[in-house]
């Protein structure tokens, strides 16, 4: 805080506007290297994110250890990078995916996926994950413009984990 002048106390406009000029110095950095807040546009992740949904994403988080599959994560749109897309990781470099009988085979193991609908699935793969990339999907797999459809997705497009929705307040909660 600032000192007293000679003549009295420091005018509380002053202390007013250090307070406020601080806080948006701190929502500024925050928002640009910590946490960023996104809008879902589409059914591509229902029933896990719906059409207005708004989430935060994490963007520090994979500076401390690698994405996870399962993960649900934002990233830049291969095909348009000014555009940001947010899907599941479902598989890594080195990987093989499939999609047959309904269910996503990575490696020859099936994946258990207890967040997707009840939905018949068309048959997809094998497609081999290159070294540096992932292999991302929507929830809504009927209805999702993901990897099985313009490749895998570099691991430099990656902007951070969806981790939170808050907003509308009825669905506020952690994204597993």
């Amino acid at each position: 805080m600032t000192q007293p002048s000679e003549t009295g106390n420091v005018p509380v406009w002053r202390d007013l506007l250090e307070s406020v000029v601080l806080a948006v110095v701190l929502a500024a950095l925050l928002r640009m290297f910590i946490i960023q807040p996104f809008y879902i546009p589409s059914a591509s992740m229902e029933p896990t994110l719906l059409i207005n949904d708004r989430i935060i994403v994490n963007m520090l988080i994979y500076r401390f250890h690698p994405p996870q599959r399962g993960d649900v994560i934002v990233f830049r749109y291969p095909l348009d990078p000014s555009r940001d897309f947010i899907k599941r990781l479902v598989a890594f470099g080195g990987e093989t995916v499939e999609v047959r009988n309904n269910n996503l085979i990575i490696n020859g193991v099936r994946i258990v996926e207890p967040y997707l609908p009840h939905e018949v699935m068309a048959d997809y793969g094998p497609f081999s994950v290159p070294q540096g990339s992932y292999f991302v999907m929507g929830d809504n797999r009927n209805n999702s413009d993901d990897s099985r459809d313009w490749g895998p997705l570099p691991k430099r497009n990656i902007i951070g984990k969806a981790f939170l929705i808050y907003w509308p307040p009825g669905r506020m909660r952690l994204i597993k």
